[in-house]
């Protein structure tokens, strides 16, 4: 084991210094540096108004992230009888059904292809289905769904956008080898802090650190950058956690 044990990881996603990710690692010892490489704001609202007006008109309505979950709760307080919820991740599962809210489907793994998935063990043929979604959502779920036959509204819930980041001091603790590990919970964040700190320094970070992705999407995007990420052991924020904690233990 060498120091990087020592030395601070980096989380990437939009949270406080108080947010799950951040708590679990320093419950776990580790020091915790905030570069939050995308922020969520609102998105412009006629057209999730108008979908969320006919909601009774779908059979299915899909979160892949508790942002969407947000957006809609605070227009629809309780969904239609007969909606069905599929949800992506334990973490917007358990929003959904703290706010009373039923999660009809919800695959093990915590992305939007094993989700897709988990829809092919249904009959999808005629069905109408409401995504609410980022605006940087990639087109997995949509795509997926309508191959299988089912009618899919996919409509802007929140607005996925690049944060704001004192660059300087980032790439100050790059200069220097100071980071321990760097954590991706989303592929916008990979593609966010990349333009935010620029090349050079974003393919320094890659190299000097241990990169952990959360899952398979998000490591894609590592993949693309001649990155080989060590994936989380389960794809949520404490397995995250976890694997970031365990890998810095046990660096070559």
């Amino acid at each position: 084991m060498d120091d990087s044990a020592a030395k601070p990881v980096v989380v990437t996603r939009a949270e406080a210094v108080d947010g799950p990710l951040s708590s679990h690692l320093r419950e776990l010892g580790l020091e915790v540096l905030l570069w939050p490489a995308v922020s969520v704001g609102a998105a412009e609202p006629s057209h999730l108004d108008e979908a969320l007006n006919n909601i009774d008109q779908f059979d299915w309505i899909v979160f892949a992230s508790r942002h969407a979950v947000a957006a809609v709760i605070e227009r629809v307080a309780a969904p239609p009888a007969k909606l069905r919820v599929a949800a992506v991740g334990q973490a917007t599962g358990q929003v959904l059904r703290q706010r009373g809210w039923p999660v009809d489907l919800l695959p093990e793994e915590a992305n939007a292809a094993a989700l897709v998935s988990e829809f092919a063990t249904k009959p999808l043929q005629g069905t109408k289905v409401l995504f609410p979604a980022s605006s940087r959502a990639l087109p997995t779920i949509a795509a997926g769904l309508t191959q299988m036959g089912a009618t899919v509204t996919q409509v802007e819930a929140y607005r996925t956008e690049p944060a704001s980041l004192d660059v300087a001091a980032c790439r100050a603790w790059i200069d220097r080898d100071g980071l321990g590990a760097v954590t991706f919970a989303s592929p916008s964040a990979v593609i966010e802090l990349e333009h935010s700190l620029g090349k050079p320094h974003f393919d320094r970070l890659l190299k000097t650190t241990r990169v952990i992705a959360i899952g398979p999407t998000t490591a894609r995007e590592l993949v693309e950058r001649a990155c080989t990420p060590i994936m989380a052991e389960s794809a949520n924020l404490r397995g995250l956690a976890a694997t970031t904690f365990r890998s810095l233990q046990t660096r070559d």
